[in-house]
């Protein structure tokens, strides 16, 4: 039983990371475009809006999934109580890997939402610029 405490444990890591992150880029967009600390592509760090843009959407969907991570996870986790040590392991193995899929995701997702939003330049799409 201790071995699906851990498990559980370690699987819960991803999740709250996704929820801590996500809540802290939705509220708090860090200051300066930087390239060591927020989101960070080409796109988002072309102005201060699409900095601020990606951070809201990057957030919101790390939130979001980091709930469905976190009961998808705790679900998985209760069907291979009791099991085997081999059997908590590999199942706990394969619950990382599946919650790395919306953090990938992530990407993708916000990425996106600029190119809709913002041309290739960084100013926002049906909005003339003097």
């Amino acid at each position: 039983m201790g071995i699906w405490f851990m498990m559980l444990g370690f699987n819960l890591l991803i999740p709250a990371i996704m929820l801590i992150s996500g809540r802290l880029m939705q509220n708090t967009t860090p200051k300066n475009i930087n390239w060591i600390i927020g989101y960070r592509t080409a796109m988002s760090m072309k102005n201060e809006d699409t900095w601020a843009f990606a951070h809201k959407i990057a957030g919101a969907f790390m939130c979001k999934w980091g709930w469905v991570t976190l009961a998808a996870t705790v679900v998985a986790m209760l069907l291979v109580i009791g099991r085997s040590v081999a059997v908590v392991s590999i199942a706990g193995c394969i619950i990382m890997f599946v919650q790395l899929v919306p953090v990938i995701a992530v990407i993708p997702h916000t990425e996106n939402a600029l190119r809709s939003t913002f041309d290739k330049d960084g100013n926002r799409k049906g909005e003339s610029v003097c």
